[in-house]
């Protein structure tokens, strides 16, 4: 079964056309399907041209939110609500073609996790767009370590159980590829169409480039320190420390030798060490306290730091050669 996800922000220009060239694309695949509109709380007829289209079709669910929450809250929503196998996430901005669905399914059984969209020919401005989106997935890739040319996408086909192991909050929806990587998802990019907005203005301008900076240094601690938190604290605590002690050992041997005025003549030499040593021992505590703010999060919600792909045995072994 197929669930597409489709979040939807004051989009009434482009839902009619949206469900058709879904629907027929959809039903062309053979499979059967849900599709989840998320109204994030729009102020057009956006709910009203989705309830409508909800009387009509079964197989379509709207879900409302109360506020506008933002993408990433949507996208959590729709995928918590999805029943489907496959779970296929995209834009209802027209500016995703349902007809690239089909080769994102391909990809996906062929055995990979996740099939990401690839704007491969991109229609947006150079300055404020293209030019920044080069940088901005040039360094998720070396911060993630997930080697794909466009993170910024949302038109993207993941296996249920993938998204199971991933939980969005802030702005990391563009990061769910790095994050699924963690726990060894197989990941494919798929080139995909990149149309001109059709109606409406885009939500993203280039002021989001400065978020998806701050998005980019988050993901890098979290798939790298997640559950060692004390590797990334110690060592930053063990360095101050260390100069600090260096430090002021070295002004107190000089006023032992010399019997100078420390103050007068190596104050502020004095008051960095003092405060390199503080921030050190600050920084191992940090380190400690995150240690323990992960084994009770792990443990109070029996929660597993791997993730299980599958278990071979002679039973699964006989089932699958009869099948």
């Amino acid at each position: 079964m197929l669930s597409i996800v489709v979040p939807v922000h004051n989009e009434e220009r482009s839902i009619l056309p949206l469900y058709d060239r879904l629907t027929a694309v959809l039903s062309a695949t053979g499979r059967t399907y849900e599709i989840i509109f998320i109204d994030d709380a729009s102020s057009d007829r956006s709910l009203e041209l989705l309830s409508n289209l909800a009387l009509t079709d079964g197989a379509l669910k709207v879900i409302r939110l109360r506020r506008n929450f933002g993408q990433t809250a949507a996208l959590s929503a729709g995928f918590h609500e999805a029943h489907g196998d496959i779970i296929i996430a995209m834009d209802g901005d027209l500016q995703h073609a349902p007809e690239d669905i089909p080769a994102l399914l391909a990809k996906v059984d062929e055995g990979y996790d996740i099939a990401s969209g690839w704007r491969k020919e991109r229609l947006d401005n150079a300055i404020t767009r293209k030019i920044p989106s080069r940088i901005a997935n040039w360094m998720m890739a070396k911060a993630s370590g997930v080697d794909l040319r466009d993170f910024g996408t949302t038109f993207k086909a993941y296996r249920a159980e993938v998204l199971k192991d991933v939980h969005l909050y802030g702005e990391l929806h563009r990061f769910i590829p790095a994050l699924a990587s963690y726990y060894g998802a197989r990941i494919c990019e798929v080139p995909i169409q990149n149309t001109q907005r059709a109606t409406g203005e885009s939500h993203y301008g280039l002021s989001r480039t400065f978020r998806v900076l701050f998005d980019i240094l988050t993901i890098r601690f979290l798939l790298q320190y997640f559950t060692r938190p004390m590797h990334f604290f110690g060592a930053i605590g063990l360095t101050g420390f260390t100069m600090g002690s260096l430090i002021l050992g070295y002004v107190a041997l000089k006023k032992l030798i010399t019997r100078i005025d420390i103050i007068s003549e190596h104050g502020p030499l004095m008051m960095a060490g003092g405060l390199l040593l503080l921030a050190g021992l600050m920084m191992f505590s940090t380190g400690l306290l995150g240690e323990l703010v992960m084994r009770t999060y792990f443990e109070s919600q029996d929660r597993r730091i791997y993730a299980i792909r599958e278990i071979i045995t002679r039973e699964s072994l006989e089932q699958s050669r009869t099948h």
